[in-house]
């Protein structure tokens, strides 16, 4: 599956109610940290159909980023069952983002 790119029209359908546990990546096309992690997550949406890999990009989206307080970029956040069960700010190593899971 591709990593899938949220609005504000479709977080409560893709995230909130998803069937799946879903990794999101609040990101902006100017942050370095940001471009280093998304082929990562690209490699991850690709190898894992156990979950769904999200990203909102915070020039876009800047209530989403606001209703979740996200103050840096990247920030990962994991959803389960509509909660937040996992988050983790900075770029980091596949292993570490599995991890998050």
């Amino acid at each position: 599956m591709s990593v899938m790119h949220i609005t504000k029209e479709n977080f409560d359908t893709e995230v909130m109610h998803s069937d799946k546990p879903v990794l999101v990546d609040f990101w902006a096309t100017w942050c370095g940290p940001c471009r280093m992690v998304s082929p990562i997550l690209d490699e991850i949406a690709a190898e894992r159909s156990d979950i769904k890999v999200c990203k909102i990009n915070v020039d876009e989206q800047p209530e989403l980023a606001a209703s979740f307080s996200v103050m840096s970029i990247p920030t990962l956040m994991v959803v389960k069952n509509g909660e937040i069960t996992n988050r983790s700010m900075g770029a980091r190593p596949k292993n570490q983002i599995l991890d998050l899971l």
